[in-house]
């Protein structure tokens, strides 16, 4: 409830009173975020670099932005390149005995966290968690990474990066602008000016006009399309369309649960939503109904279901579909980072 709360104070047009009886703390909130800032660019806090580029995915907001699936696109693009990714996060919900971590994508949630499992079952690259950024980074560089990934890493500074990736959320943009708690940015919207690139994510089919409601700030589009279902039983393929004409339960367990609803609906499913606050732990009564619906659940709730998974259970996958100018602007900053594939020329 306290979420729900939160995101109609930041996101909607009610309640403004109290963001601005809130303003007090977000100075303060801002005041420590700039000095945090200047210390580590003073050389008063240490940034520690490794032996590989490192590639900074982030966002200044809290909540899901789509940061995942760009991960996920980036590391499968630099794989076809022929490059060993290595990918670090924190691994949010993971209670291992020991840091940092390489995970795989038979490793158990509880002690890795959900995203931490999803980034090692959808790609090739090395998965690495833990709270310190740098030691991460240097362990998946000793591991064999050649370039660095850090997911969600944007303002962890004590790990010095070669290239900024800033996602925001198009239809959501930055909020009311207000810093936390009166709003939902971590970072004032000037940081954006000092990054690589922008990335603004939004899902195929919505609305155009609602990001103009927020102040989506400029950058390169990606839209997210679901594609299909897998089971979580059989490995069973299907198309949405297999779902229509009879109620579907849908579960999300993500920073923004309503975006998944509203795209299966608009691929003509009958939706019984149930949202659940994000990165929740999920057990059997979570997907526990008075009837044999199919439940349809994101990837990263899906990695959590496994251990009890049954027949009705499917994963929707969901694939990022980049502009063709953001390719270009990604392609040039990869090619920046990577030294040029030695040449066959006698």
């Amino acid at each position: 409830m306290l979420d729900v709360f939160f995101q109609r104070l930041w996101y909607g047009r009610e309640r403004q009173w109290l963001a601005v009886a809130l303003a007090p703390l977000s100075w303060i909130f801002g005041l420590i975020v700039s000095l945090r800032r200047a210390a580590f660019r003073s050389g008063v806090f240490r940034s520690h670099r490794v032996a590989r580029p490192v590639v900074v995915i982030g966002n200044i907001s809290v909540g899901g932005v789509g940061k995942t699936p760009l991960t996920i696109w980036l590391a499968n693009e630099l794989t076809a390149r022929g490059v060993q990714v290595g990918i670090v996060l924190r691994g949010y919900g993971g209670r291992s005995d020991h840091w940092p971590r390489r995970v795989t994508p038979e490793s158990p949630v509880a002690e890795v966290g959900d995203e931490a499992v999803l980034l090692a079952s959808r790609t090739p690259a090395i998965v690495v968690v833990g709270p310190d950024r740098a030691a991460d980074a240097r362990h998946v560089v000793e591991l064999g990474a050649q370039i660095v990934v850090s997911d969600d890493g944007l303002q962890h500074y004590r790990l010095a990066r070669d290239c900024e990736i800033a996602v925001i959320d198009e239809q959501r943009g930055v909020g009311n602008g207000r810093l936390l708690p009166a709003g939902p940015l971590r970072e004032p919207r000037s940081r954006l000016s000092s990054v690589d690139l922008v990335i603004l994510t939004k899902r195929a089919g919505a609305e155009e006009s609602a990001a103009r409601n927020f102040g989506s700030p400029a950058g390169e589009l990606a839209v997210g399309r679901l594609t299909h279902a897998i089971s979580l039983v059989s490995g069973e393929v299907r198309p949405l369309a297999a779902f229509r004409g009879a109620p579907v339960h849908a579960l999300a367990a993500i920073g923004n649960p309503d975006a998944f609803f509203q795209a299966l609906a608009r691929e003509g499913l009958a939706v019984d939503a149930h949202p659940r606050r994000d990165h929740a732990a999920l057990t059997p009564a979570d997907v526990r109904f008075d009837d044999d619906a199919p439940v349809l659940m994101t990837e990263k709730d899906a990695v959590k279901c496994r251990p009890f998974a049954d027949a009705r259970l499917w994963a929707v996958r969901m694939e990022l579909d980049i502009s063709p100018s953001g390719r270009a602007r990604l392609a040039a900053l990869l090619d920046r980072l990577l030294p040029a594939p030695p040449s066959n020329a006698r």
